[in-house]
This record gives structure tokens, sequence and C-alpha cells, in this order.
């Protein structure tokens, strides 16, 4: 005789969340759980004070440096003249919006500040042929180097800057707060074990 198939049960119905469980006084709520709770509001309001600080204190020092770097280069960088030593690399494809975009590395002759006559490797457009002019950039000592960090330069790296610190100050939080935790949790199982070790010889039996 086959099995009657038993009626379908309704799914298990979640118990619900109590917002806020650990400030709620109840008998299930230990110690630890509202030194928990403090430690959460106090790491919270800190984040909130802390980060618009932090962020204008980062941004401000990045800012003052980047502009004093940006004004060192200046004053010790040079625009000069170069010239190539052979014809630069073709592009594969002359005339493309790529081609007119990429830049490849190319011998160049030119002189220092100091008058020295010196040769290094520069970008430079494709196709261009040997004794054409470039413009590079060097340094006092005579290096080629890059050009010197203009005003959005400045004041995008410090954005950057200040960006970073913004949303490294809510991690600490999180870390912190996340530490916390575990260390109170070790608590309450060392808390346990002795409570157990306490408990059990009243409920064991010998036969």
């Amino acid at each position: 005789m086959a099995r009657a198939i038993p009626p379908a049960q309704p799914p298990p119905e979640e118990l619900p969340r109590v917002l806020l469980w650990r400030w709620r006084r109840n008998p299930l709520r230990r110690r630890s759980d509202l030194a928990q709770a403090w430690i959460a509001l106090c790491l919270f309001l800190a984040v909130l004070v802390i980060t618009p600080a932090v962020t204008f204190l980062v941004g401000d020092v990045a800012f003052r440096d980047l502009k004093q770097t940006a004004r060192h280069e200046a004053h010790t960088r040079h625009y000069t003249s170069a010239v190539l030593v052979h014809d630069a690399p073709r592009h594969p494809e002359p005339g493309s919006d790529e081609a007119k975009k990429t830049l490849y590395p190319a011998p160049v002759r030119y002189t220092d500040p100091r008058g020295h006559t010196r040769t290094a490797d520069t970008d430079v457009e494709p196709g261009l042929p040997a004794d054409a002019t470039v413009h590079v950039w060097v340094t006092d000592e005579g290096h080629l180097t890059e050009p010197p960090l203009t005003p959005e330069q400045v004041r995008s790296r410090a954005m950057g800057y200040a960006l970073l610190a913004a949303m490294t100050v809510p991690l600490i939080g999180a870390a912190a707060y996340g530490y916390a935790g575990r260390r109170l949790e070790r608590r309450n199982l060392a808390d346990w074990d002795t409570d157990w070790a306490r408990t059990a010889p009243r409920w064991t039996t010998f036969t």
C-alpha cells in the first residue's frame, strides 16, 4: 500500500531581528554585549568627528608639500630642444587615432644647462626622421626628466591623498571594532569554560 504523502508544511518563520538588541534589558544580555554596544557607539562618533578633520589636515599638508615640490621643480628643470639621433619607429597604422596617442622611446642629443652635449632616450612621436627637433625637460644635472607639476596636478594629487585619508579612518574604526569584538568573544568563552567547570560536577552521575 502506497504511503500517504504528508501535507505540505509552511516554511519556518524567521525570528524577527530586534534592533539595537544590545541596548535592551533582557535576561540573556551579557555585560560584554553592553560593552560591545558602547564600543560601537564610541567608535562611530569618533569616526564621524575625526574623518573630516583628518581629511582636511592630510589634504592641506599634501597640497602644501606638492606645491613646494612643484615650485622646486620649476626652478630646477629646464625646457630645451633636442635632436633625434636616428629615425623613430613607425606606427603600424599611420594616421590612426592610436598612432596620434602613441609614443616610442628614441635616442636624442641635447645640450645640458652646463653646456655639455648628452645623449639619452625619450618618448617621441612615431615616424619622426633623424635630426628632427623635439623638446625635452632637463634637470640641473643634465638628466632628462618629467615636466614640473602643474597646478591642476597639485590639486588632483592633494585631493587623492585627502580621499585616501577619508577612507582610511572608517577602515581603522571597523578594524578596531572587529578587534574589540574578538577580544570580548574570547573573554566570553573563557568565562563560559570557568562556569562550566564549576557546574559540570553537579551534572555528573557515577554508576
